[in-house]
């Protein structure tokens, strides 16, 4: 028996404050990327869901912070096998800005268990990152 493909679409926020980024950590519910990496903010598209929408929820969901404003940066493919399934995600990128808070898990069973204000120093060792948080990086350093 081979082994199941799953394609999906996400949106992943590129928040920047300072010198740090606001990630999430992965936890063993991740579908896509290994458990325990720092990630994005973001997630899957919703049937009948427009990207931006699903920006704002996945922020809500496992940041606790609102959406104020996002620009389309890019987007980007990526293959990868976790728990018996190939997936080919695509994933949209965003230049986020925030309403005021401080970053708090909301979502309990997710695919994240931690959610923090990382220093970008600490985050330039890309085995700490998912690929499309280090992929993040590079596109926020091309930027700058």
């Amino acid at each position: 028996m081979g082994s199941q493909v799953r394609t999906r679409v996400s949106v992943y926020a590129i928040v920047v404050e300072g010198d740090r980024l606001l990630s999430v950590r992965l936890s063993d519910a991740s579908p896509v990327f290994a458990p325990g990496l720092w990630h994005l903010p973001g997630g899957g598209i919703d049937p009948g869901e427009q990207p931006v929408e699903a920006l704002a929820r996945e922020l809500l969901e496992e940041t606790g912070r609102e959406l104020a404003q996002a620009r389309l940066l890019d987007a980007r493919t990526y293959a990868a096998r976790r728990n018996g399934v190939d997936w080919s995600l695509t994933a949209l990128f965003y230049s986020v800005a925030l309403r005021d808070g401080s970053p708090a898990l909301t979502e309990t069973d997710g695919s994240t268990d931690a959610a923090a204000w990382i220093p970008l120093a600490d985050l330039r060792d890309d085995t700490l990152l998912s690929p499309a948080a280090a992929d993040a990086l590079r596109m926020r350093d091309g930027l700058s």
